[in-house]
């Protein structure tokens, strides 16, 4: 076969180059979701009007547990310091639907989706961008996955894929250079209401999906209302409610998994940024919900270098626990709201 000349073959090699560029840019790192959003439907459990839901009989033990000064803290951010490795914040990826499919072996296979439970041995089922791997900021923390820090980081790593509207979410993940591991993982269909089976476990303690409950810049600097409740941890949990699946802990007098604390509605906003009077306003009407166990009051959002901490930290800190009030345990009847037109549970 004849050598292609040069400019045929400087045109093959662009073509070559662009269909890289074009895969590479399939796999996104805080790329757009999928609408409709908020994700999940609309009546999800993340997407539901609890403004008017009755007060659980034990709020004031609860929050006095808490601690009744405490500030709230975001959990958000960009990178830790210029250039850094480290990140505050969730990153997420996004991919399509032509990902390669990876087996991760888990610590709680039992738990986990990806896992034929009737051998107990991991399937492909994870579209693990390869990015991941050895690139900075796709993991929770910011360190690649190919570093081991298992034993002092919750190392999530959670994958949309856009064209299916499939939510995957890894707990404690590394890479040892051939395969994945992770403590537990956790299929969602971002489609439907799918909750775990009473006493699983997912990526997060208490079995709910993390990326929907998160503070995303998209939403807070949106032209909209944020549609959602947000992640919270608490120091010490015991047992869990509605909606969650799972349990962590069994101190006495602590909020279980899957409590919603309720900003107050008569809490005076007027004196935060038009930005974080939203994300308050959305703690009126969803609230925060009980996640995981970590530093108490710590809400949960993604890793954005556009975030300015110097303006959310004090905003947080100047909301205190006694801010809040504990939502009926459990509940399910919500109040729809105007705007979203949920259905009640």
């Amino acid at each position: 076969m004849p050598r292609p000349q040069g400019r045929t073959l400087l045109a093959a090699l662009l073509a070559v180059a662009a269909l890289g560029s074009i895969v590479a840019a399939s796999n996104t790192l805080g790329g757009a979701l999928p609408g409709p959003l908020p994700i999940f439907p609309r009546d999800n459990w993340w997407n539901a009007d609890i403004s008017a839901a009755p007060v659980d009989p034990a709020s004031a033990a609860y929050i006095t547990f808490v601690g009744a000064t405490k500030g709230m803290h975001p959990d958000l951010g960009g990178d830790v310091s210029a250039g850094s490795v480290q990140v505050y914040g969730f990153p997420y990826a996004v991919v399509d639907s032509t990902a390669t499919l990876r087996t991760v072996q888990f610590q709680y296979a039992d738990e986990s989706d990806g896992v034929d439970h009737a051998t107990n041995l991991s399937v492909p089922f994870y579209p693990i961008p390869d990015e991941a791997i050895a690139q900075a900021h796709w993991v929770e923390g910011g360190d690649p996955g190919n570093v081991d820090l298992r034993s002092s980081s919750d190392r999530h790593l959670l994958i949309v894929d856009r064209d299916r509207r499939y939510l995957y979410e890894l707990y404690n993940v590394f890479y040892d250079g051939s395969q994945w591991h992770a403590g537990s993982g956790a299929f969602f269909d971002m489609n439907a209401n799918g909750r775990r089976p009473d006493g699983w476990t997912s990526a997060d303690a208490a079995g709910l999906a993390i990326l929907p409950g998160l503070v995303r810049y998209d939403e807070v600097f949106g032209a909209g209302e944020i549609g959602h409740a947000f992640r919270v941890t608490v120091r010490a949990t015991n047992g869990y409610v509605y909606p969650a699946s799972h349990r962590a802990g069994s101190t006495t007098g602590a909020l279980p998994m899957g409590a919603r604390l309720r900003l107050k509605a008569g809490r005076d906003l007027s004196g935060f940024t038009p930005e974080v009077q939203k994300i308050f306003r959305a703690m009126q009407q969803y609230g925060l919900i009980v996640a995981d166990n970590g530093s108490d009051l710590y809400v949960s959002g993604t890793y954005d270098t556009r975030w300015n901490n110097g303006v959310l930290n004090p905003a947080f800190g100047a909301i205190k626990a006694s801010d809040f009030e504990v939502v009926k345990l459990g509940v399910r009847t919500l109040t729809a709201p105007t705007h979203l037109h949920i259905v009640g549970r």
